[in-house]
């Protein structure tokens, strides 16, 4: 008889789950400066990454003689993956037929609400690590305070992020190719004249995410609009900022995202995650419940290719 453990004990919809590893939602940003990395574990140690990118080691090698090594980041603190888990009912009512399992349609609702609270979460976590100014070094983050805050017509936020872009090139070798900006930066950085003036000669248009990516010289610029509650009751609701007056700027790979590649972050995600399982009927609330999990963890692993920029809006 085979062994029962997580894996054996579960039976994956193969359909749905495709459905919730395929899901996006239009303001979940983390993933630009953490994109998801498969990991075959639930701990281990997160690669960090220094200089060996940037090294000439002088690989050329005579016969005979021995091969220079190269070695991909090194070791740093453990990690240990958590794991979320959501059950979404689908009530009989919503079918023709009690007897019958829902269809696909209600199949992919009641996973894509379980993977909307899921990616939350994630993002939420995304954004504390990334906005936590003790993990930069005093040279990779700037307070703005006063006429330097991106909504004074007297600052310029051009020159800001060139010299941080400069920094972090400076600290480790490579440019920022992506940023995230809290929307009250990108409404500010939209609107501030000396942006304005950069494209009042090739378009009417109002400004975009897109073309604040191309005056910077990054691959993508992308506006945090994540908020959430923390308590369901109070009234009115105290909605949170995720991404609250910040802006990062930061490296991460266009492609070829794995966990032993420089970037910026990672989501390290289990294989196979997240997944769903078959529906099964719950007699007690009448309902077909689909199950949801999803283990992961948001790393840094390289901070030193990071800039921070705190307080972009003043009062």
């Amino acid at each position: 008889m085979p062994v029962l453990n997580t894996r054996t004990a579960r039976v994956v919809d193969p359909i749905l789950t495709t459905i919730a590893q395929g899901y996006r939602h239009n303001e979940r940003v983390g993933h630009i400066l953490f994109p998801a990395v498969p990991v075959p574990a639930r701990g281990g140690t997160v690669i960090r990454f220094g200089l060996e990118s940037f090294v000439d080691y002088k690989a050329i090698r005579a016969p005979g003689a021995n091969t220079a090594q190269i070695q991909f980041g090194y070791q740093g603190e453990p990690f240990a993956l958590k794991q979320y888990a959501l059950d979404v009912p689908v009530p009989r009512e919503f079918m023709e037929d009690a007897q019958t399992v829902p269809g696909i349609d209600l199949g992919k609702r009641a996973v894509n609400t379980a993977m909307n609270s899921l990616t939350l979460s994630l993002e939420i976590e995304q954004a504390a690590l990334a906005t936590d100014t003790a993990r930069y070094g005093a040279n990779n983050k700037l307070a703005l305070s006063g006429a330097d805050c991106w909504n004074d017509g007297a600052s310029d936020p051009i020159a800001d992020i060139e010299a941080a872009k400069d920094q972090v090139r400076t600290t480790c070798g490579v440019e920022p190719n992506r940023m995230v900006v809290a929307n009250v930066g990108f409404k500010a950085l939209k609107q501030h004249p000396k942006i304005i003036e950069r494209f009042k000669y090739t378009t009417a248009e109002s400004v975009t995410a897109k073309m604040l990516a191309g005056l910077f010289d990054l691959e993508e610029l992308a506006v945090g609009k994540t908020t959430y509650v923390t308590e369901t009751d109070a009234t009115p609701p105290v909605f949170h900022e995720a991404w609250d007056n910040v802006a990062v700027l930061a490296y991460t790979p266009t492609q070829d995202a794995a966990m032993e590649n420089p970037s910026f972050g990672y989501t390290y995600t289990l294989q196979g995650h997240p997944f769903v399982e078959k529906p099964e009927w719950k007699s007690e609330v009448k309902s077909w419940v689909y199950g949801v999990t999803y283990e992961r963890v948001p790393v840094m692993t390289g901070i030193a290719s990071g800039f921070l920029f705190t307080g972009i809006t003043g009062a």
